[in-house]
């Protein structure tokens, strides 16, 4: 008798350990959703570099598209689904205001803090599969003539101009920055300095060609610019190149303007 009352307690005991299992919930619920994205939400508050920030929404959005398949972890699909609505919104703000914060307004071309950015980016490719990178300052010629005879909104014309055509001739790999006033930096990926001289060559021509601005419907004034180009060296800090680049730029002004003059190594 007390053999089969000591049974019946044991299947009692193995009959209650399989309905806990059974009622056991999965590893991922919404409680570590949560908890993971306030661990997100502190990297954030951490970088101040909308790429980063943006790769974390990635992720997060990612989760959560994946919580939202899931029926073991959300039973309120519209309660993730309106997340996703918001990364998604939130992701898109941060691109806008990352173009806007490297983009110069007036003219389209990336400004100095872009220009910053996508230099680094350009190093490190150009250092990590051993190719060359050009970088060329080029200056308008004769630009505090142009708006103090002509006025500053046409001063404005030839600047967007000068962008208008660099965009339209360089190959779609080169990149073109506002580095200040009317001056502008030109990256040139895998370029030796012959070819860099012959992409700026053809830029004056097709900027002296295609757009010229015009003071009034009768009388067109031709643009030019001047330039000094410079290879960067392996490992070569962005304000090193630049500088090399500057001093041609200076010799180019010196020896009578509308020129590129390769830099000293």
């Amino acid at each position: 008798m007390q053999e089969a009352i000591k049974q019946k307690r044991m299947l009692r005991l193995v009959k209650s350990t399989s309905a806990t299992k059974s009622e056991r919930k999965p590893m991922t619920n919404s409680d570590d959703y949560y908890k993971q994205v306030q661990r997100y939400a502190e990297q954030i508050r951490k970088t101040s570099n909308a790429d980063e920030i943006i790769r974390i929404l990635d992720i997060v959005l990612s989760e959560t598209r994946g919580l939202r398949s899931g029926d073991e972890v959300f039973a309120a699909h519209e309660q993730v689904k309106r997340a996703e609505e918001r990364i998604e919104s939130l992701k898109s703000e941060l691109e806008q205001l990352r173009g806007l914060v490297q983009t110069d307004q007036m003219t389209g071309a990336f400004n100095r803090r872009g220009l910053e950015d996508i230099f680094k980016r350009e190093a490190a490719r150009a250092d990590r599969n051993a190719q060359s990178l050009g970088v060329v300052i080029a200056d308008i010629d004769n630009f505090k003539q142009i708006n103090d005879n002509f006025g500053h909104q046409y001063g404005d014309a030839v600047l967007i101009n000068f962008v208008a055509a660099a965009k339209e001739t360089l190959r779609p790999t080169d990149i073109i920055a506002r580095f200040g006033g009317e001056e502008f930096v030109i990256l040139l990926p895998d370029v030796e300095m012959e070819n860099a001289l012959t992409i700026i060559q053809r830029l004056q021509s097709n900027l002296a060609k295609n757009y010229a601005n015009y003071i009034n419907e009768h009388q067109a004034m031709p643009v030019t610019f001047s330039a000094g180009v410079a290879l960067r060296s392996f490992g070569e800090h962005q304000s090193s190149v630049i500088n090399r680049a500057d001093k041609a730029l200076y010799q180019a002004k010196r020896t009578g303007k509308n020129r590129a003059i390769p830099a000293l190594i």
